[in-house]
């Protein structure tokens, strides 16, 4: 079972992003698809990420009505966000808090497994934000926190800064990478993250739907990622499309798949983060577990997906 690197977190190999969650999935909706996926993934613990700021804390509230309904906190490992929103200073001590204290409330629980810095607040001092951070984790609120949509030098940062303070360092980083996604993740930031020792959770794997292969030159689909995932049709996300649907075709496996499985792949990948609004998108994601690609299809990837 995967673990994250530093902690004691042992979670599923795939992380089910909430972020759909009281937006485009109702709330049975989302019970279905959150029973559907703690139970593809048993015995190993079910990875569910959200953040406060997912549907203005809907997410949230869905998410912990959820686990209150069917007794299933022992059966999950939560990953939550301190979100900028409109505050002024998101990572203050004080916003910290606050948020920590609304999340936890939404998600009717007493503690969550794994807290992000949801994006970096540069008016705030690293001293400050991860002061607040690991009060938290000396009060039993939060195991363990972690940052999203860090620089490298801001991460490097953040790790001498928890030492020298004695306190509870980034145990992880949440960030933007997918096979049509790769230059700063692997250019910059892998390097920062391998010599730290952090695992790293992927989100947006799918490219904002883009690698399901719904999207291209002159489709129309009706969904609100649409326009996100057409910033990718072209030259390129041609030849992607192409490289996944032969790969696809060679495990009798759905695209989306083949694309996770690409990503949980790579060098210091703990989990890809995907999210399904319904649970026949989500059925089209779990084979992504016992795919196993060969050399040549991870080499077919990389050079159609080469930036």
């Amino acid at each position: 079972m995967p673990q994250l690197p530093g902690t004691d977190l042992i979670v599923s190999d795939l992380c089910l992003g909430g972020n759909v969650f009281g937006w485009t999935a109702d709330a049975p909706t989302s019970f279905a698809v959150l029973d559907r996926f703690v139970d593809a993934v048993a015995p190993q613990p079910a990875f569910v990420d959200t953040a406060e700021m997912y549907g203005n804390g809907a997410s949230e509230q869905i998410i912990g009505d959820w686990m209150a309904a069917r007794g299933a906190r022992d059966r999950i490992v939560l990953a939550t966000k301190a979100s900028p929103g409109k505050k002024e200073h998101p990572l203050a001590a004080g916003e910290i808090r606050i948020a920590a204290e609304r999340s936890l409330r939404n998600l009717r629980t007493d503690h969550i497994d794994l807290y992000y810095a949801h994006y970096d607040d540069a008016t705030t001092p690293l001293d400050e934000t991860l002061s607040a951070f690991d009060e938290l984790v000396q009060a039993g609120k939060v195991r363990h926190v972690a940052a999203s949509n860090y620089s490298a030098a801001r991460l490097t940062e953040a790790r001498e800064t928890a030492q020298r303070l004695g306190s509870s360092g980034y145990a992880a980083l949440q960030m933007h990478y997918n096979l049509m996604e790769r230059a700063v993740f692997e250019d910059e930031l892998r390097d920062a993250v391998q010599a730290q020792g952090l695992g790293t959770l992927p989100y947006f794997a799918l490219a904002k739907g883009f690698l399901t292969g719904k999207y291209r030159a002159g489709e129309q689909v009706d969904s609100p990622r649409a326009k996100g995932a057409a910033a990718y049709v072209g030259e390129r996300g041609d030849r992607v499309l192409a490289a996944l649907g032969d790969v696809a075709r060679e495990h009798g496996v759905p695209v989306p798949a083949v694309a996770l499985r690409w990503l949980a792949d790579q060098p210091t990948v703990v989990a890809p983060i995907a999210s399904g609004r319904t649970v026949e998108q989500l059925a089209d994601l779990l084979p992504m577990r016992d795919l196993v690609l060969t050399d040549a299809q991870r080499k077919a990837l990389d050079e159609a997906s080469a930036p």
